[in-house]
């Protein structure tokens, strides 16, 4: 992480740096696109992390000149396990490779993210699927959209009728929240229609949004996983919480996104 920078005097509207925003983060894309294709295979833990390394770097050699670009004096963030508050001022927070397992695996879920967060809120992001060439956006007060066209969570009602996600946090993640996290699965199981389950959260998130699935909880997280979705889906209309209900911060231990009509379901659940 950067030096904390001071806030950045803009010298354009918010809503032109979300226009120029979805070129870098289409420009990444279309790098990383041209990667995919073959499993790529590993034999250690090592050899993994210097595959997911060359992805990031792929995408980032591009994001990183054309966001700075933008916004010159504004901090940096790049590491998608990274998690808690920020310093004041603004930041680009961005995942190059969201999902960059599944890129490895030759898995169609991923994607490349970048938020601009302001004094600790989102304030725009675009998360771009270089397979299907689907945008999402979302500007502060402005909505969410995919591709230019409005978004709008559902208008389910009913826990039971609904299918919700979940997501692994990150590898290697304190025995306690794994086993928070079997039993959240488990108590959605029985109250909800469907659960899915599978990396990365953005990806459910843009579901949420688009009124594809009904709620996403994780317990912990990082603000690269979770800041892009709990803007889309909160301009979509959808209510954003911990797992508990209380407001959402980076520095909560629990994240929970879902249609306003089963948000107190879904909270009853996950606090069994």
């Amino acid at each position: 992480m950067s030096e904390t920078p001071p806030t950045t005097d803009v010298a354009t509207s918010d809503a032109d740096l979300l226009d120029r925003t979805v070129i870098a983060v289409r420009a990444a894309g279309a790098a990383l696109r041209e990667r995919f294709g073959d499993v790529v295979r590993y034999e250690t833990r090592e050899e993994l992390m210097q595959a997911l390394a060359v992805n990031d770097s792929t995408a980032l050699d591009i994001l990183r000149p054309r966001l700075t670009s933008l916004l010159p004096k504004a901090g940096w963030v790049e590491d998608e396990l990274d998690g808690g508050a920020l310093p004041p001022g603004e930041w680009w927070v961005v995942d190059p490779a969201e999902g960059n397992v599944n890129h490895l695996h030759a898995l169609p879920e991923w994607a490349v993210t970048a938020t601009l967060v302001r004094e600790n809120r989102p304030v725009l992001t675009v998360v771009h699927l270089p397979l299907t060439g689907e945008t999402y956006t979302a500007l502060t007060g402005a909505g969410a959209h995919l591709d230019g066209r409005p978004l709008h969570v559902s208008g389910t009602a009913d826990l039971g009728l609904s299918i919700v996600a979940t997501s692994q946090a990150r590898p290697d993640e304190d025995e306690k929240v794994v086993r928070r996290v079997g039993s959240s699965i488990t108590g959605m199981l029985f109250d909800a229609l469907v659960v899915r389950t599978a990396v990365p959260a953005t990806l459910h998130l843009t579901n949420v949004a688009a009124g594809r699935i009904d709620a996403f909880w994780q317990f912990a997280g990082a603000r690269a996983d979770l800041l892009p979705g709990a803007l889309l889906v909160t301009e979509a209309g959808g209510q954003i919480s911990d797992a508990e209900g209380r407001p959402w911060t980076p520095q909560s231990d629990s994240f929970l996104a879902a249609a306003p009509g089963v948000h107190a379901e879904a909270v009853a659940t996950l606090s069994r």
